[in-house]
């Protein structure tokens, strides 16, 4: 008897198992999700604006026969830049490099030791034409920039975005209407990196002083935007 009751649970069990394998049963029938349909168009946003500060950086290069007294020498005279763009009023003025290397004749032959220190400040647009000459006439023999230093760089750049996902929104809506279809919600947004770019301005310079104009900066934004088509 315990047998047969064995022998009628096992072919209860496969009778339970090939209907649920029936391919008419419920799960047979498997749903299938149409297609999305969807639109991707690319936008740009600008922000212009005009730096009111900008970085510069000053050097002073020396050589002499010695590599102590290359250093010394360039060490006496970056102090003197130092202390001249602090009095024109300079903000952060900070060290950059600091150098020293031997100089060969074309004989291959030591010639001597070159020694260079740069330093790097902040100035106002206003005053950096007459910064750059008290820092010359302290003995800076090198100088480089000015790199203009936007005001609210993050702010400016958010405005660009949110005119390029605007843009991108008109581009979507007349390429939806032209295929008959509606502009529905946003699927995805993909940011593309964008830097301040100069653009030149005339402007007036300070008499006496070498010409430097901040010219205005305009700040871009580009963005890849996909939309669902309804």
């Amino acid at each position: 008897m315990k047998r047969l009751a064995i022998v009628a649970a096992l072919l209860l069990a496969a009778a339970a198992i090939g209907g649920i394998a029936r391919p008419d049963g419920p799960s047979a029938a498997t749903a299938v999700d149409p297609p999305q349909r969807t639109v991707t168009v690319s936008g740009t946003g600008s922000e212009s604006s005009t730096p009111t500060r900008a970085t510069l950086s000053f050097g002073v290069q020396t050589q002499a026969a010695t590599a102590e007294a290359a250093l010394e020498s360039n060490g006496t005279a970056m102090k003197k830049v130092i202390a001249a763009l602090q009095d024109a009023g300079a903000k952060d003025v900070r060290t950059e490099t600091v150098s020293l290397s031997p100089v060969f004749g074309d004989d291959q032959k030591l010639q001597g030791y070159q020694a260079v220190n740069t330093v790097s400040a902040t100035v106002t647009y206003a005053a950096a034409g007459s910064t750059i000459d008290d820092a010359v006439k302290a003995g800076a023999n090198q100088v480089y920039g000015p790199t203009p230093l936007a005001a609210d760089s993050d702010a400016l750049y958010d405005k660009a975005l949110a005119e390029a996902v605007a843009d991108a929104r008109e581009h979507a809506k007349a390429l939806a209407t032209a295929a008959g279809a509606t502009l529905g919600a946003v699927v995805s947004v993909a940011e593309s990196g964008s830097a301040p770019m100069p653009f030149a301005e005339k402007a007036a310079a300070d008499a006496g002083a070498t010409p430097v104009v901040p010219g205005s900066q305009e700040t871009t934004a580009t963005v890849t935007v996909t939309f669902e088509l309804g």
